[in-house]
């Protein structure tokens, strides 16, 4: 988990992944994104809305650590869904945890 949190540190800090379930929805209907990072602890309102719309566009579900974990790597009060818009950030998210598809 922590490589997890890692990556997102990085693709934070390079502008390269969105963050909130709302930001991670628009950019799934604008086929930006590469992967989706779901918090262990999201709502079940969250996950049901972005996990139907990855399913459908074929983007990998990656199951991260709690909320307030995401959210204090990101420097945001807890956070229940990123987005990453890079391929190869993506692909070591990806390699790091378990799909969820």
């Amino acid at each position: 988990m922590s490589d997890v949190l890692g990556l997102l540190g990085l693709g934070h800090r390079a502008r390269r992944v969105v963050i909130g379930v709302d930001a991670v929805r628009a950019e799934l209907q604008a086929e930006k994104l590469w992967c989706v990072v779901l918090a262990k602890d999201a709502s079940p309102r969250a996950v049901e809305k972005v996990v139907r719309l990855a399913a459908a566009r074929g983007v990998p579900i990656v199951p991260g650590p709690g909320a307030d974990q995401i959210g204090a790597r990101l420097g945001k009060p807890p956070v229940m869904a990123v987005g990453v818009r890079d391929r190869a950030l993506a692909d070591g998210i990806v390699q790091s945890a378990p799909v969820r598809q």
